[in-house]
């Protein structure tokens, strides 16, 4: 099983919009996914129809207290979501090692059953415990960037983030970078895709994931962009996006 987080700093890139539709084409590609909502806010499980958060969630995972089955929640065909639980906020005051707390995740998912091809994990737009966590425990990381100034800014610290975990780490981290929010005809798009090209090559997703109001609209029913607009030009975009990151096509 590949686990990856999609993992940026800053708000407002569409980082759950790219965990939770990206899950969804990867199952409707013929995957087993496991979908995790690592961020408090819940977004990623709300996202997917779950608007309530259950009491146990990936916080009693990751403490021992509940196995995954525990806590699973059969989502769609070939898709499963870990919801974040109510609890996972206090998280970050739980007592314990730091050093011992960013573990976490890790060890937990030395317990989950190896039957799904992929986990993609939705993390907060911060660098606590939990982003911590994840840098740890996964295998690649989808950083989602959005055609604007501020979020190749954003990319630039997060890259400086990562860099601090390589020491305790134990194999590199594989980094994918997916366009989101794209609008190829603003000149500033351009301009920031340029600049990606040029300080990131090859890492670049092949398939941008273009502006649209009905992928903004999802989360507000429950539903991702197949079932809400399986017609659409993002429905398609998010097909595309999902075999660029199994068969790794990449900008050039």
């Amino acid at each position: 099983m590949k686990i990856v987080a999609v993992l940026n700093q800053k708000g407002g890139v569409g980082k759950t919009t790219i965990s939770t539709n990206l899950s969804h084409a990867l199952a409707l590609q013929g995957k087993k996914v496991i979908a995790v909502d690592l961020d408090p806010q819940g977004h990623l499980s709300a996202s997917l129809g779950i608007f309530k958060q259950p009491q146990q969630g990936i916080h009693d995972v990751m403490l021992g207290n509940a196995s995954w089955d525990n806590v699973k929640v059969e989502s769609r065909e070939g898709l499963r979501l870990i919801p974040a639980g109510v609890r996972l906020r206090e998280f970050e005051e739980f007592p314990g090692d730091f050093k011992a707390k960013m573990q976490r995740l890790g060890q937990a998912l030395q317990t989950v059953e190896h039957n799904a091809d992929y986990m993609i994990i939705d993390c907060p737009p911060s660098s606590g415990i939990l982003v911590a966590n994840a840098i740890l425990a996964v295998d690649e990381l989808v950083i989602p960037v959005s055609g604007d100034y501020l979020s190749l800014n954003g990319l630039a610290h997060l890259m400086i983030t990562l860099k601090r975990f390589d020491a305790v780490r134990k194999k590199p981290l594989k980094k994918h970078i997916a366009l989101s929010r794209f609008v190829s005809r603003r000149r500033l798009s351009k301009e920031v895709l340029d600049k990606l090209k040029q300080y990131f090559p090859g890492m670049i997703l092949k398939t941008p994931i273009r502006e649209a109001a009905a992928l903004a609209e999802c989360p507000g029913v429950g539903r991702t962009i197949f079932e809400y607009r399986g017609s659409s030009t993002s429905a398609e975009d998010f097909k595309l996006l999902a075999r660029d990151f199994i068969k790794g096509n990449v900008l050039s």
